[in-house]
């Protein structure tokens, strides 16, 4: 399916990204794959995986949130590769604070990366990608929708990205290109796996199908919509988070 086409996936180096960057790989996508420098260990790792399979993969080290380090990946992509079809934008943190205790840097940090980290990809990608008339995908969150208690600073970037979203689709259309965005709900990651267990039942009660969703379930989405199946599909935000928000 994506025999012969480059993706790339911002914050590859575990988690959500990590297993996007294996689901590519075992559909014969060349992966390039994504994070700053004090995660090249796990990129090495990640991509000695991915060749093991028989994939194609190289790691280029940037920060998404400064766009000259963005722009000089996305050259070496087209250096290396000669061409990006499919960009993913994983990357994402936390820094949960209630307002009254939030600093201005913990605003700023979050809303730097998991938003303004989205604008510099998509702003650096956007010639190849309108070249190969591709697909973008964007992580948002199902707190970008509802919010949630000591995360203003992550709602605030998650529900920037749906609007972000369906802008540049309406944009993009022209040229054939989609561009979608992903909410998930609670997976199973290094994240929620520091969450308190009274509060993790809980969210599993309250949840119709009782229980967290995996990264590999995550991967399986973003490879749809950048399938020529999903070739109708933009603008759209998909929830994938067990049916929580019914």
């Amino acid at each position: 399916m994506f025999k012969n086409k480059v993706v790339l996936i911002t914050g590859s180096s575990q988690g959500i990204g990590r297993a996007i960057a294996l689901k590519f790989a075992s559909l014969e996508a060349e992966v390039a794959l994504n994070d700053i420098s004090s995660q090249e260990d796990n990129l090495k790792a990640l991509k000695q995986e991915v060749e093991k399979k028989g994939g194609k993969a190289r790691y280029f080290l940037a920060d998404v949130s400064k766009l000259e380090e963005v722009e000089r990946m996305v050259q070496q992509i087209q250096k290396d590769f000669g061409r990006l079809n499919v960009l993913v934008n994983n990357a994402g943190i936390c820094k949960d604070k209630t307002l009254a205790k939030m600093t201005k840097e913990d605003w700023q940090k979050v809303i730097d990366i998991d938003l303004t980290g989205v604008f510099n990809c998509a702003k650096a990608s956007l010639p190849l990608i309108i070249q190969n008339q591709g697909k973008i995908i964007n992580m948002s969150s199902l707190v970008g929708q509802v919010g949630n208690f000591g995360q203003t600073n992550y709602a605030a970037a998650k529900a920037g990205i749906i609007g972000f979203t369906k802008s540049l689709a309406k944009e993009l259309g022209r040229f054939k290109v989609t561009v979608n965005a992903i909410a998930p709900g609670f997976i199973e990651t290094r994240l929620t796996e520091n969450l308190p267990e009274g509060f993790k039942m809980q969210v599993k009660k309250i949840t119709p199908l009782a229980r967290f969703g995996k990264p590999e379930e995550i991967a399986e989405l973003v490879a749809f919509l950048a399938s020529e199946k999903a070739d109708f599909i933009t603008g759209t935000v998909i929830n994938i988070n067990g049916g929580l928000t019914i």
